[in-house]
């Protein structure tokens, strides 16, 4: 490895790339997707604990279970967009949705 070699730099989109597939593969989109809801879950906890809500207080402006709570911040992958648009107005969150159609 010439000295050239040991000083380069990669960035996480190289790592990424390499090690989960190029942007726009399966494997790459299933990433960033999974990726997002696991982001999406740790920011509803926040909310939740700045509005110094506990799950069980959150669930009950829900009517639903501490439980369901728990598994809305721990694995976004099983909720709805109505679910998650109550869990948002309880937090008095918004929510911004963006949706892009690819050029053909």
């Amino acid at each position: 490895m010439s000295k050239a070699d040991k000083n380069s730099t990669t960035t996480f989109d190289q790592i990424k790339s390499r090690f989960i597939g190029k942007p726009g593969t399966e494997a790459r989109d299933r990433y960033e997707v999974e990726l997002t809801l696991e982001i999406a879950g740790h920011l509803i906890r926040e909310l939740r604990k700045s509005r110094k809500l506990t799950q069980g207080q959150l669930g009950e402006l829900l009517g639903v279970q501490k439980s369901q709570i728990s598994k809305i911040e721990t694995n976004m992958k099983s909720i709805n967009l109505s679910t998650l648009l109550k869990v948002l107005n309880a937090l008095e969150a918004k929510i911004q949705l963006r949706i892009e159609i690819p050029a053909r």
